[in-house]
């Protein structure tokens, strides 16, 4: 993935380069290159951020994790007998 935004880098450049002046070179780079490119990867980052996410709250707490599930709470039984006055 990150070959292609290199590539895409690559090439933006090189147009931001035969722009006629220095301020239509570097809008070139920002909005063709850097803007578009960065929404993108934060978009197909996405999954990866939320498996880290998931991965480090199982870690901090594995009692509440889907694959063990918290064990049942048993009510204490009243073992006195009651009173037969």
């Amino acid at each position: 993935m990150y070959i292609v935004a290199i590539g895409w880098i690559y090439v933006v450049l090189m147009m931001s380069i035969t722009e006629t002046s220095v301020v239509a070179g570097v809008m070139t780079f920002l909005l063709y290159g850097i803007l578009p490119l960065t929404v993108i990867l934060y978009l197909l980052g996405t999954p990866e951020r939320r498996r880290r996410r998931q991965a480090a709250e199982n870690s901090q707490n594995p009692t509440t994790s889907p694959a063990n599930p918290a064990p049942p709470t048993k009510t204490p039984v009243n073992t006195t007998p009651p009173d037969a006055t």
